[in-house]
């Protein structure tokens, strides 16, 4: 099997295993089960799980229990749910490199509503407010809420002619009112209450039904946030917005805010600053939040990585070229010069990706265009690189952006960025201070 067929059957593992063993040696087992034993992946899951000293009842597929969304606690390992669509989409994340479609969205029945998550969706067809048999589930807490994830074990099967009335009161009982600048991935039902920025209307097909979708930026004192609104709530720029039942997905590592069917949309009369917002944040609160628009970072440049310095890019796209001017989407074209850095950067509490635009990275170095088209002429593109590593490399910056994150860390796209000076005699005495408290 290839690596990205052996993930779910890993994850199961995992699940009943716990902590006894750790991803290398359990891909090293099923590996060695599968390709030196040649037994099926049933067996060699049974195989190790007995290897490492549990019990392989939990990976039986006896008769499960039948439960309420409502009575899940999060530590289920074999339940059915029978439940209703209440959103449902596909979409396409990045599994330790690879990349994987999922199935997510939300369930209900008439006890309470859940998120819920389909590994392996297969030719699964999930139809928003229709009801369907969840069969061999797991659940998980995220956020202190439960999830229900259906993994490779699992089966759905469709209940014709089943009515579930889920009730309008289950999701505003539960809202929890944030701030966006502590919104996280895989929150549901959630208040928000922001000033919008922005407003677009837009036309999309969905399942074959032509909809008219609202998006934009809102914001509150502790951050910004995109949003989409799928009626029209008569939503305009400069109003303030209260935004109950709402639920956030994320794009690409960017919590997103997405006011659905379920949502109640009303304008309060309260002023927000949004201009005053403090959107710094430490890397440690980015690896927790996920990511996010417009944040700002203040750390060392530790490291400078492959493709900084001269680069081309695409005269159509604007992405940057592969080696013999060659654009992953428009073939081979006369590339246009830039000037970039792809930096890393540690502030203490962890580190992140940054690429630095040509304006931001003359700012920071020094080194205009001009200049770095000319030391390339004389003496190699290679030169360009390291003469921006050896002005930028230990200095301390302040970069502003919009953040990702994936398998490989969270990493920004830098909209300014300005060098910080640093008071060495004051960070030394701070220093000092805090080793003598620690003895």
């Amino acid at each position: 099997m290839e690596r990205i067929e052996l993930t779910p059957h890993m994850e199961e593992i995992k699940r009943v295993l716990g902590d006894r063993i750790d991803d290398e040696t359990l891909e090293a087992e099923l590996n060695k089960y599968l390709n030196e034993y040649h037994v099926d992946i049933v067996s060699a899951k049974r195989g190790i799980i007995r290897k490492y000293g549990a019990d392989t009842a939990g990976t039986a597929t006896a008769a499960n229990a039948t439960k309420k969304i409502a009575d899940l606690n999060g530590t289920e390992q074999n339940v059915d749910v029978l439940a209703k669509i209440v959103y449902v989409e596909t979409k396409n994340i990045t599994v330790k490199g690879l990349s994987k479609v999922i199935v997510s969205g939300i369930l209900g029945d008439d006890s309470g509503t859940a998120s819920f998550t389909v590994w392996e969706p297969g030719s699964v067809q999930l139809d928003k407010g229709s009801v369907y048999n969840f069969r061999n589930c797991y659940c998980k807490l995220w956020n202190e809420r439960v999830q229900i994830n259906i993994g490779n074990r699992g089966r759905i099967e469709a209940a014709p002619g089943v009515e579930i009335d889920v009730p309008n009161s289950t999701a505003s009982l539960s809202s929890t009112e944030v701030k966006i600048g502590d919104i996280r991935e895989g929150m549901g039902n959630v208040t928000v209450t922001g000033k919008i920025l922005s407003v677009e209307a837009r036309r999309i097909n969905s399942r074959g039904e032509e909809k008219i979708v609202y998006s934009g930026i809102i914001a509150d004192e502790t951050g910004k946030i995109q949003y989409s609104a799928w009626h029209d709530f008569d939503l305009r720029e400069g109003l303030t917005v209260c935004a109950k039942n709402c639920y956030i997905r994320s794009w690409k590592g960017i919590p997103q805010l997405n006011i659905g069917d379920r949502a109640d949309v009303e304008r309060v009369n309260q002023t927000i600053e949004v201009e005053a917002a403090d959107s710094q944040k430490t890397i440690a609160e980015i690896n927790r939040i996920g990511g996010g628009l417009d944040i700002t970072v203040e750390g060392v440049v530790v490291d400078m990585k492959n493709g900084s310095g001269l680069i081309k890019r695409c005269p159509q796209c604007n992405r940057s070229l592969m080696a013999g001017g060659v654009c992953t989407v428009h073939g081979e074209v006369e590339g246009i010069s830039d000037l970039r850095m792809k930096l890393v950067v540690d502030d203490g509490t962890g580190a992140i990706g940054a690429i630095v635009n040509r304006t931001d990275t003359e700012k920071l170095t020094g080194v205009s265009m001009n200049a770095a088209m000319g030391l390339a002429s004389a003496r190699g593109e290679g030169v360009v690189a390291r003469e921006l590593m050896g002005r930028i490399l230990l200095h301390k910056v302040r970069i502003t952006g919009n953040v990702m994150s994936d398998d490989f860390g969270p990493s920004m796209i830098v909209r300014s960025a300005e060098p910080v000076e640093v008071d060495v005699q004051a960070e030394a005495e701070k220093l000092l201070a805090e080793v003598e408290a620690a003895i």
